[in-house]
C-alpha cells in the first residue's frame, strides 16, 4: 500500500457521504493491519465551508471532492480494496491540511 493512494469506499452505509478514502500513512509502516486515512466528500455537500486550508478541494474525473482532514481516522487495511488513483500531485495541500489540523498553521 502506498501513501496518497485514493481508494473507493465500498461500504454501502457510508459511501454516499464518503465515496473515497485517501491513505496518508507512510509506506514504511505497511506491515501494520490498519491505515490512517482521510475521507473525501462531494464538494456540493460542503459548499459553505470557509476552512479551505483544512479542507482543500480535490478535483477528480468524477467531480470535486473535499478532503475532510478533521475526520481523519484509522481503518482496517482490508477495507481498502479498490485503488482509484494516486493523489501524489496534491501532496503539499494534504500535508498543509494535516499541519493546519495539528498545529493551526
Amino acid at each position: 500500500m502506498s501513501q496518497f493512494i485514493l481508494y473507493r469506499n465500498e461500504d454501502s452505509s457510508s459511501n454516499s457521504t464518503y465515496p473515497y478514502f485517501i491513505d496518508i500513512q507512510n509506506s514504511l509502516l505497511s506491515d501494520l493491519n490498519s491505515r490512517l486515512v482521510i475521507p473525501l466528500s462531494p464538494h456540493t455537500a460542503l459548499q459553505n465551508t470557509d476552512v479551505k486550508k483544512l479542507c482543500p478541494v480535490i478535483r477528480l474525473d468524477e467531480g470535486n471532492f473535499v478532503l475532510l482532514t478533521h475526520q481523519m481516522t484509522s481503518v482496517p487495511k482490508s477495507i481498502l480494496k479498490t485503488e482509484v488513483t494516486s493523489l501524489e500531485d496534491f501532496r503539499y495541500e494534504i500535508l498543509a491540511a494535516i499541519d493546519m489540523l495539528i498545529s493551526g498553521i
